[in-house]
C-alpha cells in the first residue's frame, strides 16, 4: 500500500490469538537481551582471570601498597581520610572505594591490588566495546568488536602492563568516561543529558584532573565548533541559529557547570578536614627543550603494545605485530578528521581527547613520567577506531566488499596473533614485591615500626598486614615524606619508630641511601644489620622525634 498526501498508512493492527507476532518479537527481544547480558557477564569472567594473572606478572610497590592503605581506612570509618595527603590524584570517589570494597572481603593483601587492577581493565575493556558497538547491529557490530577487542586485549608486557593493568594511574579514570560517553551516545537530545554529563564529569573530576584534558576540555572544544558553525551556517536571525545549537550549548555548559561542582566539593573536604591533594608543577617545555621530548614517543606506542626499542625474539616479533594497533587507529583519527562535522558527537569528543592528550604529553614536562599518564587513550582509541572504520550504512559495490573481506582476514590473523601473544605473556612468572624478603626479615626480628625509602615503606606494611610499618622518608632531606602518606604516622605521640631501612638496590624503584643524613639527624645505631641489599640500623630511641623539618607537602620531584 502507498501513503497519499496528508495521510500515513499505518500496518494492520496482529490478531489478539496466542503469542502474535509482536508477542513474538517483543520475546525474542528480551531473549536476545538476556543472552547479551550473560555473553558481557561470561567474557568479564574470562577477562578477569586473563587480566589477574597478566597483572600478577609485574610486581607491586608502595604506589598500590598505600592506595590499599587509604582504601582499608576509607572502609574503617576514616570516610574523609583525614590526615591524608594523596599524590596529586585522590582517586577519592572512584578507585578509592574499589579498593575498600575489595579489602572488606580480600582484606589487606598486595593481592588485593592485583585482583583491584584486572577488576578495572576488564571494566574498561568491555565498556570500550559497548561504546565501538553503540548504534550499529549485525554484521557491522561483530566487526567493531573484533577491531576493538584487539586493539585492548593484549598489552604489551613489562611496562605495558603497568600502565594499563596494574597502576592505580589513568587507566580507572576511563570507566566514568566511558560511562558518561554511552550516556551522550544512547541518550536522546533531551535537557536531562546535559545534568547528566555534568554530574558525571563532576564526579571523575574530583577524582583526577586530567579529565581537564580527556573530558571536560574535549567536550567544551567540540560543542564550540558546533555553535561557530551553527552561526556561522544556520539559518535565520542571530538568535533562532544560537536556538538552534541549543543542545551543544547545554552540553558546553555542562562542561562549566562540572568543574564548579568539582571545585565545590573538592572545597567542601578540605573545609571538613579532609585530605590534601599534592601539586605538581605542570609546565610546557620551551620549544628548543622539545627534543628530550622524543623519548615519550615510543610510550605512546607502548600503549598499543608496539614500543620496539630495546626488545628481541618474540617480544619484538609482537611490537611489530602491535603497529597494525597504531596504524588502524591513526586512520580512525584520519576519517574522523575528514568528516569531523558529519559523525556523531561522541566521535568527535574521542577524537579531540586523544589528540589533547597525547599532544600535552609529547610537549610538556609530564614526557617524564611513565605511560600510565596517557593510558586512558587505549580504551578511546579502540571505540573511536571501531566506530569510524565500520559504518553501520556502506553502499554494498563489489569493490567495498572485496576491501572489507581482505580487511576482515588480516584483522583476524592480527587477532589470533594477539591472542597468542597475550597466552606467552600470561605464561610468565609470577613477580612478587621486591621487598617479600625484607618484610620476613622484619618479622622474624620484630621490629614493628621504622622509618625506610619511599619505596619498600608501603609495599613492606602492606605484605606484613600491618605487622611491620615502615613510614617513607624524603631522600634528600629525611623530611617526613607526605606523598601517599599520612601525618599522623609521624607523630612521635602516637608511634615509636625504632630503626631505619636503606636500600642500595640501584633503581628508581628502589635506592634509599641517605648515609651522610641518616647518622646526622639520628645519630650512631645500637644495633646493624645486612639482609640483601637492605641494610637495617636498630636504635634506642624514638626517631619519630628526630625527624627533620616540618612539611605540609612534599617538595616537588623529591621521590
Amino acid at each position: 500500500m502507498g501513503m497519499q498526501a496528508g495521510t500515513e498508512t499505518r500496518p494492520a493492527a496482529s490478531p489478539p490469538a496466542s503469542g502474535g507476532s509482536a508477542e513474538r518479537e517483543g520475546g525474542s527481544g528480551v531473549r536476545g537481551r538476556w543472552l547479551a547480558v550473560a555473553a558481557y557477564l561470561l567474557a568479564g569472567a574470562a577477562l578477569f582471570a586473563v587480566y589477574l594473572r597478566l597483572s600478577e606478572t609485574y610486581a607491586l610497590n608502595s604506589d598500590s601498597a598505600n592506595i590499599l592503605l587509604m582504601g582499608w581506612d576509607l572502609l574503617h570509618g576514616h570516610l574523609l581520610l583525614h590526615g591524608w595527603h594523596m599524590s596529586d590524584v585522590s582517586f577519592y570517589p572512584t578507585e578509592l572505594p574499589q579498593y575498600a570494597l575489595l579489602e572488606s572481603f580480600l582484606g589487606l593483601h598486595m593481592q588485593t591490588a592485583h585482583v583491584a587492577a584486572a577488576m578495572t581493565y576488564t571494566l574498561v575493556f568491555l565498556l570500550a566495546l559497548i561504546l565501538a558497538r553503540s548504534g550499529s547491529s549485525g554484521r557491522a557490530a561483530t566487526i567493531r568488536t573484533l577491531i576493538a577487542a584487539g586493539i585492548m586485549l593484549a598489552p604489551q608486557f613489562g611496562l605495558g602492563v603497568f600502565a594499563l593493568d596494574l597502576s592505580v594511574g589513568h587507566i580507572g579514570t576511563a570507566v566514568p568516561l566511558l560511562l558518561t560517553w554511552l550516556v551522550l551516545d544512547r541518550a536522546p537530545r533531551r535537557w536531562y543529558v546535559p545534568v547528566a554529563v555534568a554530574v558525571l564529569l563532576a564526579w571523575v573530576l574530583v577524582a583526577d584532573p586530567i579529565v581537564y584534558v580527556v573530558g571536560v576540555g574535549p567536550l567544551g572544544l567540540v560543542c564550540a565548533a558546533w555553535v561557530i558553525r551553527g552561526l556561522i551556517k544556520g539559518d535565520g536571525t542571530v538568535l533562532q541559529r544560537v536556538a538552534g545549537t541549543w543542545y551543544e550549548l547545554s552540553l558546553g555548559a555542562a562542561a562549566v557547570v562540572a568543574i564548579a561542582l568539582a571545585w565545590i566539593v573538592n572545597y567542601v573536604l578540605g573545609d571538613l578536614g579532609g585530605y590534601v591533594v599534592n601539586r605538581l608543577p605542570f609546565s610546557l617545555r620551551p620549544w628548543y627543550q622539545l627534543h628530550s621530548n622524543v623519548q615519550a614517543l615510543w610510550k605512546v606506542l607502548e600503549i598499543f603494545g608496539a614500543d620496539y626499542d630495546g626488545l628481541s625474539g618474540i617480544w619484538l616479533a609482537l611490537a611489530i605485530l602491535h603497529t597494525a594497533s597504531v596504524l588502524v587507529v591513526g586512520w580512525g583519527l584520519l576519517r574522523v578528521a575528514r568528516r569531523f562535522f558529519r559523525v556523531s558527537l561522541v566521535d568527535e569528543v574521542l577524537a579531540a581527547a586523544i589528540v589533547l592528550n597525547v599532544v600535552l604529553y609529547l610537549l610538556t614536562n609530564a614526557a617524564n613520567e611513565a605511560a600510565h599518564e596517557i593510558a586512558v587513550i587505549a580504551p578511546f582509541s579502540a571505540a573511536l577506531t571501531a566506530r569510524a572504520l565500520v559504518r553501520t550504512a556502506q553502499p554494498p559495490t563489489r569493490a567495498a566488499n572485496r576491501v572489507r573481506l581482505a580487511g576482515l582476514g588480516a584483522g583476524i590473523l592480527v587477532l589470533a596473533g594477539y591472542t597468542a601473544g597475550l597466552g606467552y605473556e600470561i605464561s610468565q612468572p609470577i613477580i612478587a614485591p621486591a621487598s617479600t624478603g625484607l618484610t620476613a626479615w622484619l618479622v622474624t626480628h620484630h621490629l614493628r615500626y621504622g622509618l625506610g625509602g619511599y619505596w619498600s615503606s608501603g609495599s613492606v606494611t602492606v605484605e606484613s598486614g600491618n605487622r611491620v610499618q615502615v613510614r617513607a622518608l624524603a631522600q634528600y632531606t629525611l623530611h617526613s615524606n607526605l606523598w601517599m602518606s599520612n601525618v599522623d604516622w609521624y607523630n612521635p605521640a602516637r608511634h615509636y619508630a625504632n630503626f631505619v631501612v636503606l636500600d642500595t638496590e640501584p633503581g628508581h624503584f628502589s635506592y634509599f641511601d641517605p648515609f651522610r643524613l641518616v647518622p646526622k639527624y639520628f645519630g650512631t645505631p645500637a644495633r646493624t644489620y645486612q639482609t640483601g641489599p637492605y641494610t637495617i640500623l636498630v636504635y634506642n630511641k624514638n626517631l619519630l622525634r628526630d625527624i627533620p623539618g616540618r612539611i605540609t607537602a612534599l617538595p616537588a620531584g623529591e621521590p
